[in-house]
Parts: structure tokens; C-alpha cells; sequence
């Protein structure tokens, strides 16, 4: 994380301030590590940690002294009446009554105290402290997942970006090449060396490549704005990308990739936590069937006056305090401690039934994503070698029909073969690249591969 605020910067510095739009050229790693930063979930992550730091610091005061004050000035406009017997030695003979009302307490009173606490004994306390530490360790887990989505959907958001930007290319290079034939085209029919139809075929392609360059200009300003989006940057940023799909999928990093092992799955250690949570909570649990024991004590002075102005003199105030030690021992609660502690135990079970699925589920979504990385690899190998063959046949036919010994329809079939060659290659090629981050991801490499 210490990249982050440095990276942020960096994008700051570069975005262009004299351009109606702002805008920022991009790399692979800038925009995992911008995105890491800005990323609403990866932001949300990082604040449930902070949060989860907090509770252990809440649990922890616990177990510390707890002290109040207390202050008060009551008014009596009325003071109570206690009712006594009318009998001798202290009887009234003159009152007919049984009792004899008399009026004890003031007019006006005040007091001033401290009242502490200090737990002594309580099994619960610090099995909940181990699970509030616990706790923080899971959120730092589930950081790391959710960096992990952030890298994958950016990666896979990115590559998108330049597959279109490469089909413009493409696309564009194949537009400027349809165009040169169209114009000998015409010259050699306005010298009546060929015929309209010829030019109408051409026109044809011509259009028929415009549409795609203009189809593929559109996913490309879809892809950047999902991108911008996956990566939490304001949508009013135009972005550059600064790299190619050559440069992204170099076939020797590729081969070394399915090479490697796994190296652990965060997915894992995040149930595992979750495992020794549910532990602790039956701990706890448990503990609820021993004693608690407190210390208290208090320190109170008082003072009363049947004048507003008499209750503080200092002649009318008294002290007290107290000393003393609390048990509470628990005897029956319905049994809602013994269904709790069930509960713990079955959602254990649950959660190891889990684990061991998530085991074999991740062994075989690394054998998936092997697989599929060969096959694409083995593919791209073929569009490449197809993509040559028919560079070489248009580029045959095209000679061809301008010495006159071939057809215009030759070379048009030819160049529809060429875009066709052209435009798989690309898909091999971005699928390789998509294999390529579902396999880190099954190998737990995503994070480790921040600088690829």
C-alpha cells in the first residue's frame, strides 16, 4: 500500500490541463495500482479493516477500570411522609388515630460521587478479545480478495481496451489498402480495362470495412469507460493506453506460467479464519457457564438544607464510600447456552464441509485453467500462421489481377480473408490473455503479479 499515494500523484502529474478533456496514459501496472487505491470495494475493504481495529481496541477497554461520576441538586416542594404507630411509650394520647404522619427529610439536597468497577474474573473476556484480533486478521484476508477482484476485473477490463484499440488499427491499415485498390480499380474501368461491377465489388468491401472500423471505435469508448469504472476513475478522464497486446503477451512468460504451483489461495485462508471465529464464539459460549467476578467501589459526599443557599455550606455536607467485591454465578438460563453452543458446532461442520469442496474445486479450476491456456496458446500459434498465409495470398492476388492474369473477385475474396485472419488472431490473442489471469488467479498469483 505504500505505492499508492505515490502512484495517485503520478497520475495527477500526468494528465494533460490543456485539453478541453483531462487526460491520463495508462500502463498495465498504473492502472491495477490506481485502481487499488480508488477501487469503491478495495476502499470499502480497507475501512472494514480500521474498523475491525477499533473493535479490538472496544473489547479491549473491557477489561480496563470503569469509572463514572455523578452529580445531582434535587428540590422536594413536598417532602415525604412516613407513617408511624400511635402507641406508647412515643404515642400521641390527644391524636384519635392509629398512626402518627411525620415528615422526615429537607427541603432541597445535593450529592457528588464515583462509582468504579474492575473485572476480576471473566472467562468470556478474553476469549472475546481473541476474537476481536481474530477478527482483523479475517478483514486483512478479505482485503486481499478484494484487491485480488479488483486486479482481475482490471486486467481483463484493460485487455479489452486494446484489443479494440488494435482492431481500429487494423481495421483503419485495411480501410487505407481497400481504398488503393478502389482507386486503381476505377482508373483502370474509366480505361475500360475493367468492368463497373468490378468497382461495385470493391465499393462493397470498402463500406463493409468502414462499418467495422466504426463498430470497433464504438467498443473501444465502451471499453475505456468500463475500465475507468473498474478502476474508480472519474468518467470525465479520457485514458491512453500506453502499451500493445505484443507487449502483454510475451509467449515465454506464458509457457513459465503453467509451470507453476499454486501458491495459496486467499479464498482458503479466509475460511480458515472464519473456522477459528466460530471456534472462539463456542469458547465463549462456554465460558458463559462460569462466575464473573468484580471489584467495586464508590465515593459519595452529600448535602442537604431546607434553603436553597444552606445546601452547599460546607457544615451540611457528609462523605461515604464503599468497598467491596461482586460474583455473579449463572444457574439456569432455559438452556439457550447449551442450543448456542450446538449451533457453533454444526456451523463448524459446515464450514470444514466447505473447505474441503473449495480444496478440490481450486485443484480443479488450476487443471481448467491450464488446459484452457495451452489450448489458446496452441490457437494463437495457428491464427498467427493463418494470419500469414493470408497476408501472402491477398498480396498474391492483388499482383495478380493488377498484371492482368487474375480476377477482381480473387482479390476481394482475398482481403475478406485477410480481415477474417486478421480479426481471429485478435480474439486468440485476448483470449490467451484472459486464460492467462484466470490461471493467476487459480494460482493465487494475482497479487504477485502486480509488476507483470
Amino acid at each position: 500500500m505504500k505505492n499508492y499515494l505515490f502512484t495517485a500523484l503520478v497520475f495527477l502529474l500526468t494528465f494533460s490541463g490543456m485539453q478541453a478533456q483531462e487526460v491520463a496514459q495508462l500502463t498495465l501496472n498504473e492502472s491495477i495500482l490506481y485502481a487499488i487505491e480508488n477501487n469503491v470495494t478495495t476502499k470499502n475493504a480497507r475501512l472494514e479493516t480500521l474498523i475491525s481495529k477499533a473493535t479490538v481496541k472496544e473489547k479491549t477497554a473491557l477489561g480496563l477500570p470503569q469509572i463514572n461520576g455523578s452529580f445531582n441538586v434535587d428540590y422536594n416542594p413536598q417532602i415525604p411522609v412516613v407513617f408511624l404507630p400511635n402507641q406508647p411509650p412515643f404515642g400521641d394520647p390527644s391524636n384519635p388515630s392509629d398512626v402518627i404522619p411525620a415528615r422526615f427529610g429537607v427541603s432541597y439536597s445535593s450529592g457528588l460521587g464515583v462509582n468504579m468497577t474492575q473485572m476480576i474474573f471473566d472467562g468470556s473476556f478474553f476469549v472475546g478479545l481473541r476474537a476481536a484480533k481474530t477478527l482483523t486478521q479475517l478483514t486483512d484476508f478479505d482485503l486481499v480478495k478484494a484487491e485480488n477482484d479488483v486486479i482481475e476485473n482490471v486486467k481483463k477490463a484493460y485487455f479489452g481496451v486494446l484489443v479494440n484499440q488494435e482492431r481500429i488499427r487494423l481495421a483503419a491499415s485495411n480501410l487505407a489498402r481497400i481504398d488503393s485498390l478502389l482507386k486503381e480499380t476505377k482508373a483502370l474501368n474509366e480505361a475500360g480495362f475493367a468492368e463497373k461491377i468490378e468497382v461495385s465489388r470493391i465499393q462493397v468491401q470498402r463500406n463493409n470495412t468502414f462499418s467495422q472500423m466504426e463498430r470497433s471505435r464504438t467498443a473501444w469508448e465502451i471499453s475505456k469507460e468500463i475500465l475507468k469504472i473498474q478502476m474508480g476513475m472519474p468518467l470525465t478522464v479520457d485514458i491512453l493506453i500506453a502499451e500493445t497486446l505484443q507487449d502483454l503477451n510475451p509467449e515465454e512468460e506464458l509457457n513459465q506460467l503453467l509451470a507453476l504451483e499454486s501458491e495459496g489461495r486467499v479464498e482458503l485462508d479466509q475460511l480458515k479464519t472464519q473456522i477459528e471465529l466460530v471456534q472462539l464464539d463456542l469458547k465463549f459460549n462456554t465460558s458463559q457457564y462460569m462466575p464473573t467476578i468484580d471489584f467495586i467501589g464508590n465515593a459519595r459526599r452529600t448535602g442537604a438544607g431546607n434553603q436553597m443557599n444552606t445546601v452547599f455550606d460546607k457544615k451540611n455536607w457528609f462523605g461515604s464510600s464503599l468497598l467491596g467485591v461482586s460474583m455473579n454465578i449463572p444457574i439456569f438460563d432455559g438452556l439457550s447456552k447449551s442450543a448456542r453452543i450446538q449451533k457453533n458446532k454444526y456451523t463448524i461442520n459446515q464450514l470444514e464441509n466447505q473447505r474441503f469442496f473449495l480444496n478440490d474445486n481450486f485443484k480443479n479450476e488450476i487443471f481448467t485453467a491450464k488446459s484452457n491456456l495451452k489450448n489458446d496458446l496452441n490457437l494463437l500459434d495457428i491464427q498467427r500462421e493463418n494470419l500469414d498465409l493470408a497476408q501472402e495470398v491477398f498480396e498474391i492476388a492483388r499482383i495478380k489481377y493488377q498484371e492482368g492474369v487474375g480476377s477482381n473477385l480473387e482479390v476481394v475474396n482475398a482481403d475478406s480473408a485477410l480481415i477474417e485472419a486478421e480479426i481471429n488472431y485478435l480474439a486468440a490473442m485476448y483470449d490467451g490473455l484472459i486464460s492467462k489471469v484466470n490461471l493467476e488467479k487459480a494460482l493465487g498469483l494475482l497479487k504477485a503479479n502486480l509488476n507483470n
